[in-house]
């Protein structure tokens, strides 16, 4: 059964297994005792975080492991927001950031502090001038993906790190998604990434914290790991962690090579397969392992229940597959199609044959799931019989609204309206990204005593 969705969790690499079974006859003691089996386990430690710190591009002293990508991401903002205290408590992210960061920034807005989210494109990356102009004399921190996980952007990390540098302001970078594909460039100064998104164990994180940068660590702490990842280190782990993180550099370019000419396969394929489709994402300055696309009229889930019960896993954004029933944020901040949305990432070792399938499968899946739910197949009689209609939504979940404004909407004249009541929180999406898709005019949102009036004049 292909699986399709390593940018969540990839595969366990030969070397990470081999490693790890290995460290753990020798791992298993306390690093930092002085008796024999104490030395081995800490010289394995010791070389796994030389290994590591080359790979990022940073000191080893500079380095630190900690139990997740996650609790990474939420050390490097609380230590860095802490250690610079006495400049403010203003943080800036982009609107795109996974969401520990962005949990992170509630957390600092609910202990008085602040933050302001930098807008991205419809292609999902910053613009590195707007990022500047978001850095102010109290801010304490910045952060940036190198890459996205939802859609493959990759950020103008580079370039950002320049300005904030120039400000003052330390950059935080969350690389988890492109760190097995070499090093993050620039100025940055924090750095924080995951084992398990490059094919190591889960339950391994890395933190860089370069020298220079005030860090002051939050909570309990010991003596391990420079203070900044308290607690009994998982050896074997690391070293599989580390052991991996080399060995899939090694592989990265022919990797590159050959995924991206895959996805570019199913990129070029899909919008010609399957009707209504949506690619999102910047095409060139992307992962190449990872394309998203959106279908109209179709529901997340089901389209997804059904790709697993064809034999492909992959994930989506789409709001009706979460279990807080609201968009993904990326893609509700790039103002992109979400219903129907699907998030391929191809891990190593991926065949043009299973891609092939893939996209044989794919056309009759999103038109089964479509006629189910009921969605036009062809523009409708345009009897022009009236000059608005009003279509009620409320209470139904994306796609329903949207397939209910396209089997009207040949219903009105030219210039007339359709006006959906709807109280999905996709509908602010998908219907606008509807009219863009059929040039047709979304004239906006007006308040409605339940949900919201959304309103579109017939163009065509």
């Amino acid at each position: 059964m292909p699986y399709f969705d390593a940018a969540s969790s990839a595969p366990l690499h030969p070397v990470a297994r081999q490693a790890l079974l290995a460290s753990l006859d020798e791992g298993w003691a306390d690093p930092a005792r002085l008796y024999r089996e104490g030395r081995r386990a800490a010289l394995l430690l010791d070389a796994a975080r030389e290994a590591a710190a080359e790979a990022v591009g940073c000191r080893p002293d500079e380095l630190v492991f900690t139990s997740s990508g996650t609790r990474a991401v939420h050390s490097a903002i609380s230590g860095a927001l802490s250690g610079r205290r006495r400049v403010g408590r203003h943080l800036v992210l982009s609107a795109v950031e996974h969401s520990s960061v962005i949990h992170s920034a509630a957390a600092l807005e609910a202990a008085g502090g602040s933050f302001t989210e930098v807008p991205v494109d419809r292609s999902g990356a910053v613009d590195p001038g707007a990022y500047g102009r978001a850095l102010r004399p109290d801010t304490a921190l910045a952060a940036l993906q190198s890459a996205n996980h939802e859609v493959g952007t990759e950020q103008p990390v580079a370039e950002t790190a320049e300005i904030c540098a120039d400000a003052g302001v330390p950059l935080l970078v969350d690389a988890a998604q492109s760190l097995g594909w070499g090093p993050v460039p620039g100025r940055w100064s924090l750095l924080a990434a995951s084992a398990h998104k490059w094919g190591g164990p889960a339950g391994v994180g890395l933190l860089a914290v370069r020298k220079g940068v005030r860090f002051a660590p939050q909570g309990p702490v010991d003596e391990r790991e420079s203070g900044r990842a308290a607690g009994f280190e998982n050896i074997p782990a690391i070293v599989a962690a580390a052991a991996s993180l080399r060995a899939v550099r090694a592989e990265a370019a022919a990797q590159d090579a050959r995924l991206r000419a895959l996805v570019d396969r199913i990129r070029t394929a899909v919008a010609g397969l399957v009707p209504d489709v949506e690619v999102v994402g910047d095409p060139v300055r992307r992962l190449p392992h990872l394309v998203t696309f959106s279908c109209l009229y179709v529901d997340g889930e089901t389209l997804l229940h059904e790709l697993d019960r064809a034999g492909f896993s992959v994930s989506s954004g789409s709001s009706c597959t979460s279990s807080t029933l609201t968009p993904s944020h990326v893609l509700k901040a790039m103002g992109v199609l979400t219903e129907g949305n699907i998030r391929v990432s191809l891990p190593a070792g991926t065949t043009e044959e299973e891609v092939e399938r893939f996209l044989g499968v794919l056309p009759g899946v999103v038109a089964e799931v479509r006629e189910r739910l009921g969605a036009p197949v062809a523009a409708a009689p345009s009897p022009a019989s009236q000059e608005s209609l009003v279509v009620d939504a409320l209470g139904r979940r994306c796609p329903i609204p949207v397939i209910e404004l396209a089997k009207v909407i040949g219903e009105v004249p030219v210039g007339g309206t359709v006006t959906v009541l709807a109280d999905d929180e996709a509908a602010r999406l998908d219907i606008p990204a509807w009219c863009a898709m059929r040039e047709q005019e979304y004239v906006g949102e007006e308040p409605a005593d339940r949900g919201s009036a959304y309103v579109v004049r017939r163009l065509l």
